[in-house]
């Protein structure tokens, strides 16, 4: 069962009845790294000198980078062992492909993009279709 909402009420404005709170001040105070990692922890650029803090940056961006590397071609080699065992197990006759269900599927695919193609704006497609003309 639907509640109502009671009527809206007025109410009058005062504007000594409201505290207008300063948030500024209370963020430069409380940073948010104090709540997660505790007082005596500070920003980086408080503890840390400039070259210090390039030289951070740069081993951790080398290591993020050697790491990056290793898994990549780790997932490339995957990738394309797969792709080199479906070839063999083809080759061999243990896959085969049924390509006229193939050509069926694409051409059904086909029909489906050109007509919502066409919901979607009709107006470009003959404009498109005056201009290069119909094969």
């Amino acid at each position: 069962m639907a509640t109502r909402n009671p009527p809206p009420q007025e109410y009058e404005s005062d504007d000594d009845s409201y505290e207008v709170l300063d948030l500024t001040e209370y963020a430069r105070r409380h940073h948010w790294w104090n709540r997660v990692f505790g007082h005596s922890s500070g920003p980086m650029v408080e503890k840390y000198s400039v070259a210090t803090q390039i030289v951070m940056g740069g081993v951790s961006g080398w290591c993020a980078g050697f790491l990056f590397q290793k898994v990549g071609k780790l997932a490339a080699t995957a990738v394309g062992g797969g792709f080199l065992l479906l070839q063999i197990a083809s080759h061999s006759g243990y896959v085969q492909i049924d390509w006229k269900r193939v050509e069926k599927d694409v051409n059904k695919a086909k029909r489906q993009i050109k007509k919502r193609a066409n919901k979607a704006a009709p107006e470009i497609n003959n404009i498109i279709e005056e201009g290069f003309g119909r094969k």
